[in-house]
């Protein structure tokens, strides 16, 4: 794998890439032991390790040398969700995150946006465990309140104007129904026009600015 990535550039790689390669040996020395949780860990450190490596190439060679790359490691179509993970975990080093296992951190970088907060508060812990990362989703997880909306008066017209229309009053005795219209068939006025002189009288009532006089 490292050969090949040698041979894909021209010029050295950085200490990243080093250190990969001293992994990469690390693992060809340990391959042959018996299978352990280990090498669960060993699977995280290596997940994150390759997308921080597809990372760097893709910011430093040119696209045609990146996607040359990308083809001739078998990545291209894949390297997507390497470069998502590269991008949320960009703070930390693999081997801070290698008690994490490979799944959960795919679900992290797939659903970054959504998981953010769980990936800051990580960075406070001394050490991250799975088991803690599990906690942290569930306190991130907030029941939806759905938002009810406030009763409006207001009406949208074509020409982008507003208008007030009250609701339908009911009313067991009709009283306001019945006050209503005798204003309107005495004093000759609109609807309209005396709810408006109804509410501003309420409104001047309640700032005050009514002056109560008593009969002689």
């Amino acid at each position: 794998m490292i050969t090949q990535l040698q041979g894909a550039v021209a010029t050295p790689v950085d200490k990243q890439a080093t250190q990969f390669e001293q992994y990469e040996e690390k693992v060809a020395r340990t391959s042959n032991q018996k299978f352990s949780f280990q090498s669960l860990s060993d699977a995280t450190e290596t997940i994150l390790r390759y997308a921080f490596l597809l990372a760097h190439f893709k910011k430093t060679r040119s696209l045609r040398e990146y996607k040359k790359l990308i083809h001739e490691l078998g990545f291209m179509g894949e390297e997507k969700k390497y470069l998502k993970i590269a991008a949320a975990f960009k703070k930390f080093s693999p081997e801070e995150l290698t008690r994490i296992e490979p799944r959960t951190i795919y679900k992290l970088a797939e659903n970054s946006k959504k998981y953010q907060p769980v990936i800051d508060r990580l960075l406070d812990l001394t050490t991250v465990t799975q088991e803690a990362v599990r906690e942290l989703i569930i306190l991130e997880r907030k029941p939806r309140v759905s938002k009810q909306e406030l009763p409006s008066i207001w009406r949208r017209i074509n020409n982008g104007h507003r208008y007030c229309q009250i609701p339908p009053i009911h009313e067991q005795d009709e009283r306001t129904g019945i006050t209503l219209q005798k204003m309107m068939d005495s004093e000759g006025l609109s609807a309209q026009q005396i709810v408006a002189e109804a509410i501003a009288l309420r409104q001047a009532h309640k700032e005050g600015r009514l002056i109560t006089q008593e009969k002689a």
